[in-house]
């Protein structure tokens, strides 16, 4: 690695440490799951539940993490609230992980 590597590298340490901050907190299996329903757009807390199959409070809980991480973003409308992922560049990477991790089987042959 030369030095213009080296310190682009440090130069963008906050971004480095944005990315590690997703990943940890994407990396249990039903947050992937969770992020494999919202890739696609914004869903409810209801509509999650229903797609994932565990419980609202189980589901709320992994939702609060990833949101507190700063992986999603909610919106309130009436009595429901609206999750998506919050950062272009996390949904680059949930994006690439549907399609490895997500995808229907039958659909890669």
């Amino acid at each position: 690695m030369d030095k213009d590597a080296i310190t682009t590298l440090i130069d963008k340490h906050e971004h480095i440490e944005t990315a590690a901050r997703a990943l940890k907190a994407i990396a249990h299996p039903l947050r992937l799951k969770i992020l494999c329903v919202l890739g696609s757009g914004e869903e409810c807390v209801q509509d999650i539940v229903d797609a994932v199959g565990t419980s609202q409070s189980n589901i709320s809980q992994h939702l609060a993490i990833l949101r507190d991480k700063g992986v999603l973003q909610t919106r309130k409308d009436a009595n429901r609230v609206y999750y998506r992922v919050g950062d272009e560049r996390t949904l680059q990477l949930i994006v690439l992980m549907r399609e490895v991790f997500c995808a229907d089987d039958d659909a890669e042959r």
